[in-house]
């Protein structure tokens, strides 16, 4: 039970970190598909906010801030993934088509071209870059969350995040290695979308190349990726 003191202080503390809920909010949704209401990340988050205030332990190291801020964004990703927006054929198709970049590399020693993938999946090349647009709708969450995702949604406790175990030093000099043998243009894409934070509309004016075919150039590295991170060899 709160006292009356600790409940002061903790509607102080919500509304001294109700403007860095609002920013988290804004910044998710600008690569998230235009259903998703800023209004309903900005509640997820004030929900993370509350659990922040419920479990922070100072004894821990962490500033409240930094606790806060991981609480904030974990709980808006929680509610995109609770949505599951994206039916599962679409995610089985994106499944196929992590297995078959994979097989596809492995055979050929190098990142299978476009064509190639959709030969493979016999496939035209039309209907395999509408499968990776349609997969790309689901995959606008934090990078480390889709790299580590296994394709269907989950809940988040702390210390059981797949990203707490892509931290790992080992995974993550994979994933530095995964990312630099890209394509160039996909390569520079995750940098422009992931590291500079343009949105899919000015990745395209950098690439010279519509939204939509950005949408589908992010869906087939995060493909690529997933593929050489999940391959057991």
């Amino acid at each position: 039970m709160y006292t009356a003191q600790g409940r002061i202080k903790q509607s102080d503390l919500m509304k001294e970190y109700m403007p860095l809920v609002r920013r988290q909010a804004l910044t998710l949704q600008v690569r998230l598909p235009a259903s998703i209401e800023l209004d309903d990340l900005i509640q997820a988050g004030m929900m993370g906010l509350l659990e922040a205030l419920g479990r922070f332990d100072a004894t821990q190291g962490a500033t409240f801030a930094t606790f806060a801020s991981q609480r904030i964004r974990g709980a808006m990703v929680d509610e995109l993934r609770t949505r599951d927006w994206l039916p599962r054929s679409v995610r089985r198709s994106a499944r196929a088509v992590d297995e078959t970049v994979r097989r596809l590399e492995q055979s050929l020693g190098r990142a299978p071209e476009e064509s190639e993938i959709a030969a493979a999946l016999d496939m035209p090349l039309d209907d395999y870059q509408q499968l990776l647009h349609d997969t790309n709708s689901g995959q606008l969450l934090p990078f480390e969350e889709l790299v580590a995702d296994g394709s269907e949604p989950h809940s988040r406790e702390a210390g059981s995040s797949p990203f707490d175990h892509l931290l790992d030093a080992q995974q993550r000099a994979t994933l530095v290695e995964a990312i630099d043998a890209l394509p160039e243009r996909e390569r520079l894409l995750m940098a422009l979308y992931y590291q500079e934070e343009l949105n899919l509309k000015e990745v395209g004016a950098v690439l010279g190349v519509t939204e939509s075919r950005v949408s589908q150039l992010h869906s087939q590295a995060v493909s690529r990726l997933r593929a050489k991170l999940n391959d057991p060899t």
